[in-house]
């Protein structure tokens, strides 16, 4: 069990029978009456988020969860599969338990499941990845306005806007937070 002293961000908490994980959490104390701890969280499973407000001093359950680092092993109708490299046991989890990082996810690559009641709900990627560039047009000669940027398609289908110097064939690291290119690798 938790109480609302423990509370902190990322951490995890059982809540309307749901696992959550804390986003922002503020302590207030009004003039008149208790404490009270104002938070938002997000579903594990849903991904939505919620306002609830607690009582200092309340108690929350523990989750059952499960994290496990894994490494991706391909793609097939929408089913993506890991592989658990110490037990060599595989999971499959589909594409919408991935959301946006199902665009990044290069063949070997480690990352982190969360598994609840034995199911995959969330997944952890790294915050860079070095993509290779399948398809991209050339630059075209005197565009050289600052800043200049061109779409480029990814080795897993992601399109992202590159500057003009990038060619096809070319690695560059971007970013899974926003989706951006960062450098070239």
């Amino acid at each position: 069990m938790f109480s609302t002293s423990d509370f902190r961000r990322g951490l995890r908490i059982m809540f309307q029978n749901e696992p959550y994980e804390i986003v922002e959490f503020e302590h207030h104390k009004p003039g008149k009456g208790a404490a009270i701890v104002r938070t938002r969280l997000k579903n594990l499973i849903t991904g939505m988020t919620t306002d609830p407000t607690f009582r200092s001093g309340d108690k929350v359950e523990r989750p059952d969860l499960n994290e496990r680092e894994v490494q991706f092993l391909y793609m097939v109708d929408g089913i993506f599969h890991f592989m658990d490299p110490v037990s060599y046991d595989q999971f499959e989890v589909p594409v919408k338990v991935l959301g946006d990082a199902a665009h990044f996810l290069v063949e070997s690559m480690p990352v982190s499941l969360l598994f609840y009641k034995g199911k995959a709900v969330n997944i952890e990627i790294p915050n860079h990845v070095v993509l290779q560039i399948a398809e991209c047009a050339p630059a075209v000669r005197g565009d050289t306005v600052s800043g200049a940027t061109k779409p480029a398609k990814m080795q897993t289908g992601y399109t992202v806007q590159v500057p003009l110097f990038v060619n096809e064939g070319d690695k560059v690291k971007i970013d899974t937070r926003t989706g951006q290119y960062v450098e070239r690798a």
